[in-house]
Formats: structure tokens, C-alpha cells, sequence
């Protein structure tokens, strides 16, 4: 089953910029029981020690990887913020909603069809676990489906930013994730999507403006 849009979306942004900050930080993303099709069904732990942040005009994606490989052959999370300016000032140290993108939906589901019952709330969060090491033969993505992030610092997104406090990201999360091509197209369940695994974690580390954090060969 493909995407509507490129798989994984999330990544799409760090194709756009030339280069990223990597910096040293601290963090844990783990889930007492994590289930991905055909690869992963138990405990997990990422024990990431690879952080890194790209800023695209209001736009963040930071990444939460174990080890500096290419995404594609890692273990990691990305948070993908569409509204750093509204974050900082209006959000932080509050929960915010973590959702799929709107548009973001299987072939065959309207757009929407995912969104919860209250409506389609564009959250500005979006959150995705990639086991692309772990499950490397099945290229495992499970995206965030619902829970919150609390940012009580984020970086300002500036790529020259010169305020040490400014350059700061910290933040806790704790949300479900899943493979929305699981969805449930008919009977009772209708568009409910199965097999959500519960996530936590934390993380905190500093802009450090630099070269790209991917590895080229």
C-alpha cells in the first residue's frame, strides 16, 4: 500500500536545507510493549545519542537517532514543528497535540477519515518513529497518532542565533504511535487503526550550527 504523499513525510524536510546542527545531548525514547508488523513485538528502547535539529523558515525537524548513520539504515524519531514562532510564544511548557498531517492518509480514506471525532486540528506537531535498522527489511515507520509533546525550551530556529538560552531544545512526550496502512477500511471499526504502541521519552540538547549530519558517501 504507497502514501498519498512520499514515505516517510516526515523526512521530507531535510532534503531542503543544506546542513543542520549536531550536537551533543541527552534523551530516551521506550515503550514498554512496541508492535510493528512482521519486526518488533516487546519492549523497546531506542537509547538514542545522536541529536540533531533543521530549521526551514518557521518550520523545525529534529531528529532523535541511535548512532549518525543515514536515516535509513538507523533506529530514531523526528518531531517535525510547523510553527516555531507560535510554539515559543504561545506553547511552551503546555501540552500540544501531537496528530497525523491532514493530508496524510492511505489510498482508498478520505482525507480527514483519521482525524478525531471532534474534527481535523491541524496540532503543528507531528511525530515519527522510524526502525529502519531494527526492521530494515521492512521498512518500518509508525507515525504519531494522538498523545502530546511539552517543549519547555525550543530553539528558536534562527541558523545564526547567538542567545546560548535561545539555541536550547527540552522537551517530554508521551503519545501513540502505529502504521496508519493498518487502517480499518469496513464493519464497526471503520478507520480505526490497530496495534497502537504507547511511547515515552524525553530529550534535551543545544543548536550547534554545523555541516549536514547525514553522512554522504
Amino acid at each position: 500500500m504507497k502514501w498519498h504523499l512520499a514515505v516517510p513525510p516526515l523526512f521530507a524536510l531535510g532534503a531542503l536545507v543544506a546542513g543542520c546542527s549536531l550536537g551533543d545531548g541527552t534523551g530516551d525514547v521506550r515503550s514498554d510493549f512496541l508492535f510493528a508488523q512482521e519486526c518488533w513485538e516487546g519492549a523497546y528502547d531506542l537509547h538514542p545519542d545522536f541529536f540533531a535539529a533543521v530549521p526551514f523558515r518557521n518550520a523545525l525537524e529534529i531528529r532523535i537517532q541511535r548512532g549518525g548513520d543515514l536515516e535509513d539504515r538507523s533506529d530514531g524519531m523526528t518531531v517535525l514543528i510547523d510553527d516555531v514562532p507560535d510554539v515559543r510564544q504561545n506553547h511552551l511548557g503546555q501540552p500540544v497535540n501531537v496528530t497525523l498531517p491532514i493530508g496524510v492518509h492511505p489510498p482508498g480514506v478520505p482525507i480527514g477519515a483519521l482525524c478525531p471525532a471532534d474534527g481535523c486540528v491541524e496540532s503543528g506537531v507531528h511525530v515519527a518513529l522510524y526502525l529502519l535498522n531494527s526492521c530494515h527489511n521492512e521498512n518500518t515507520v509508525l507515525y504519531g497518532l494522538s498523545g502530546t509533546v511539552t517543549f519547555t525550551q525550543l530553539f528558536s530556529g534562527d541558523p545564526n542565533e547567538k542567545d546560548a538560552a535561545k539555541k536550547l531544545t527540552e522537551a517530554d512526550f508521551d503519545i501513540m504511535v502505529g502504521d496508519p496502512q493498518l487502517i480499518v477500511t469496513s464493519g464497526p471499526d471503520k478507520y480505526s487503526i490497530p496495534h497502537q504502541s504507547h511511547i515515552v521519552g524525553r530529550f534535551r540538547f543545544f543548536f550547534q550550527r554545523g555541516q549536514p549530519a547525514q553522512p554522504f558517501p
